[in-house]
């Protein structure tokens, strides 16, 4: 049965509408209605506090993200200063940024406050062009321009995990010089990235060299609605067939009691909507692979060879493939708008998304959504392995902004990335509600304004979350990796293949690639990566 116009309700929620929307989360903000709502404070500050250079003015609790001389932000404004001076500063700089992102920088938020954009020109005298590009082209247009020597862009926001793979063109700007000039103190142990410096090389380092800042928290995190979830009609009925309490699942086995018992399409619900569509889904076949071993299962050993052709590849793609059982019946076409719309909509008990879901559906004033204070988050299902629960998401998407090695000024760029990307103003950037960078440096899980916008369940929730994450392949021929993974996963859902036979030939490929990229550049690559892993373990829940 296609849900394309049942699924959506009398709300008019539909999937279709949401496709028009050109998959951009701003742009589902406008589709379903989504419009937050800040009242005025009764003061608003026009003045920087005591002892500060910069940042906003106009709302209460600006002070926040103002910034001192001896801050990173502020050593990035007094950089752009010193380099207008000496007439090295450039009268623009041009950055080619997804659609769905530069509200964040062009939107006042909240009410009273100049925009990001507005302020960074106010403060330097440096105009900020921004250039949109369509979601899941910046990588493409990035190519396009390194390739054909265009010059279009200073600055390029690519997914983080393409970094290895714009680096070997020689196309961007190694950053290791300003980063020791500058100090952006992204590994500060109260404010900067979760894991210190080990997340600032997964972040920003490619080999060893910093060639992006991350602008970006794309993490996978599971919500499930707590309605459904503390009905005591269900709690009785579930316990009655399973014999345990119902609540949200700590383990694979329990998601997939959980979603069976809940999936109702007759009704218009489905047991768990986590993605199965081609490159979207294989983020939760990760989740799965990756918590077959204790404290991880890795993609490849230190010497290359991949490690999914194995029982646990077999196991993770085999419950990938039969999970479909509580999806929608054309689950493998759905991606996010769909699943957004979905849920919005009442029609799934249990989902894994991006951090955003409850910021723009948890939300007094999007009339659309029927889950509205319904929304709980809670931490990825995970497996019981000596004694000790492993649970497992991942990051993925992520954009990250690099320098083109075209650019004519290099130094002001990095700068502008240093001042966006340092705690202050990403906290204030990332809490306003008009794009979907989303939260993941340490001063943001705290945040005011971060966690009325992402709502403090999920913030707190958030941060454990993190904690748990495994990175995706970051690493040179990424997208080739991941492109033989997610068509052979595709492949096992629509049943052209056994979970036997995808992983079989997924192994063969990456084989091939590895070879072609050449398999002595991977190897630190691979062991770098690997360093980022979790180690943390759970309690077991009964």
């Amino acid at each position: 049965m296609s849900m394309r116009g049942s699924s959506a309700g009398s709300s008019g929620f539909t999937r279709r509408r949401l496709l028009k929307t050109g998959g951009s989360a701003f742009a589902l903000t406008a589709a379903v209605g989504i419009a937050p709502k800040f009242l005025r404070p009764a003061f608003a500050d026009t003045a920087l506090a005591p002892g500060m250079i910069g940042g906003p003015t106009g709302f209460a609790g600006a002070e926040r993200y103002q910034y001192g001389a001896d801050t990173p932000e502020g050593r990035a404004i007094e950089g752009i200063k010193a380099l207008k001076a000496a007439g090295k500063a450039p009268s623009r700089i041009v950055l080619g940024l997804s659609d769905g992102s530069i509200g964040q920088l062009t939107k006042p938020f909240p009410e009273g406050a100049p925009s990001i954009k507005d302020l960074w020109e106010k403060e330097t005298g440096v105009t900020l062009e921004i250039v949109g590009q369509p979601n899941g082209q910046e990588f493409t247009k990035a190519m396009q321009d390194i390739s054909t020597q265009g010059g279009a862009f200073d600055i390029y926001a690519v997914e983080w995990n393409r970094l290895g793979d714009l680096a070997e063109t020689n196309g961007l700007v190694k950053m290791d010089d300003f980063v020791a000039q500058y100090k952006p103190e992204w590994d500060n142990p109260e404010r900067g990235y979760p894991g210190g410096d080990a997340g600032v090389s997964l972040f920003n380092r490619y080999r060893g060299s910093v060639y992006g800042v991350s602008l970006d928290g794309d993490y996978q995190c599971w919500v499930y609605r707590t309605d459904l979830f503390g009905d005591a009609a269900e709690q009785a009925a579930f316990k009655d067939k399973f014999g345990y309490d119902l609540a949200p699942p700590s383990t694979w086995k329990q998601h997939s009691d959980i979603a069976s018992f809940f999936h109702r399409p007759d009704k218009g619900l489905f047991g768990s909507t986590d993605l199965r569509n081609q490159g979207w889904g294989y983020t939760n076949w990760y989740q799965r692979f990756v918590s077959t071993a204790s404290p991880n299962q890795f993609l490849f050993d230190d010497n290359g060879a991949p490690l999914i052709n194995s029982a646990n590849g077999i196991l993770a793609t085999t419950e990938y493939v039969d999970s479909l059982a509580h999806h929608s019946p054309d689950a493998i076409s759905w991606g996010w708008p769909e699943q957004y719309g979905n849920f919005g909509n009442g029609g799934a008990a249990m989902t894994c998304a991006f951090s955003n879901l409850p910021k723009f559906l948890d939300n007094k004033a999007n009339d659309g959504s029927k889950v509205t204070g319904k929304i709980g988050s809670m931490l990825p299902p995970g497996r019981v392995i000596d004694d000790k629960l492993v649970r497992r998401s991942v990051l993925w998407l992520n954009l990250s902004a690099s320098i083109s090695a075209q650019s004519q000024h290099p130094e002001a760029c990095y700068l502008l990335l240093q001042w966006l990307g340092s705690s202050r103003i990403y906290s204030w950037m990332t809490a306003n509600p008009g794009g979907y960078f989303d939260p993941f440096q340490l001063a943001n899980f705290a945040d005011p304004l971060v966690r009325e916008t992402y709502h403090a369940y999920h913030m707190d929730n958030l941060r454990e979350v993190v904690a748990r994450t495994v990175p995706t392949i970051n690493y040179p021929g990424a997208t080739a990796f991941h492109n033989a993974l997610d068509e052979n996963l595709v492949a096992a859902c629509t049943k052209a293949k056994t979970p036997e036979q995808a992983m079989a030939d997924t192994e063969r490929e990456w084989k091939r690639i590895a070879r072609r990229i050449g398999e002595d550049k991977l190897l630190d690559a691979i062991r770098s990566n690997k360093a980022s892993w979790p180690t943390v373990l759970d309690p077991v829940v009964t």
